[in-house]
């Protein structure tokens, strides 16, 4: 039986949580099957370091924004500095950018300025944004639609934990949905029906590490390795057998971070 292979599409491996010990995090998230792994860049001044990682490990590509709770603390991006970081060979991706207006709602106007000119990257790249979202799915989608009806651009929304409208919101506008370890919590059943709606061609996998840990590793530091719990949730909630669904979210993922594949077929 051949090896089932799946990539984590969101991570943190720059976080000291997993940092600390990089060799030994991305070797085992290699004997679990997980041979590629994007982290994620949460503030440009971090961008050289996040850099340095993905040039450093073969199965490790990233992204890079500022994340919408750091807005208030960090200059605002420029569309120019997004691209610059994009040309990067390594750089697949646009953000984390988007709102958040749970604990940080205070800063809602400059979170919706800074998205806004994340999407013009996207746009202008043609690399995926990386939306994060939670409290805020009104002006979310809003937005979204807003800014694709001024030219179309792709995307995914990472950790997927809001409600059925900004799913079918999402969806409607050829976006992508991405499956964290609370799809695989115990009380996440509401969310495993929005999942389940959704088209299986559309899905992808992620850890959120060092957080969001699926069972049976919850409350403890997550990791690139445990992806494969989520996924066979995932398998589970689309009634596939673990290697198609593992399989089919590999194409979606080739699909949309279309410069991974890319990469490696000249590498």
């Amino acid at each position: 039986m051949s090896r089932v292979e799946i990539t984590d599409s969101h991570c943190h491996l720059d976080f000291p949580e997993l940092n600390d010990e990089i060799d030994e995090v991305i070797a085992r998230a290699l004997r679990a099957g997980v041979t590629r792994m994007v982290t994620i860049c949460t503030r440009l001044r971090n961008e050289p370091a996040v850099r340095a990682l993905a040039e450093a490990h073969a199965p490790v590509f990233y992204a890079a924004g500022t994340h919408p709770m750091s807005v208030a603390d960090e200059p605002m991006a420029t569309l120019d500095e997004l691209l610059t970081i994009a040309e990067h060979p390594k750089c697949v991706g646009i953000g984390e950018t988007g709102l958040d207006y749970h604990y940080t709602s205070q800063s809602a106007e400059a979170q919706q300025e800074s998205l806004r000119i994340h999407i013009a990257a996207a746009r202008e790249t043609g690399l995926p944004l990386i939306i994060h979202a939670r409290d805020a799915d009104a002006d979310m989608a809003r937005i979204l639609a807003e800014e694709h009806g001024r030219g179309a651009y792709s995307c995914v929304m990472h950790c997927f934990s809001s409600g059925a409208g900004l799913a079918r919101a999402a969806l409607d506008l050829g976006f992508y949905l991405s499956m964290s370890g609370i799809a695989a919590f115990p009380r996440s059943s509401e969310l495993r029906e929005i999942f389940a709606s959704a088209p299986v061609e559309r899905i992808l996998l992620e850890t959120d590490a060092p957080y969001l840990a699926p069972p049976p590793h919850r409350g403890k530091r997550n990791e690139p390795a445990y992806t494969v719990h989520t996924g066979q949730v995932g398998a589970e909630v689309f009634g596939m057998d673990w290697p198609d669904f593992a399989a089919q979210t590999q194409a979606n993922f080739a699909r949309l971070f279309s410069k991974v594949p890319a990469f490696e077929a000249a590498s």
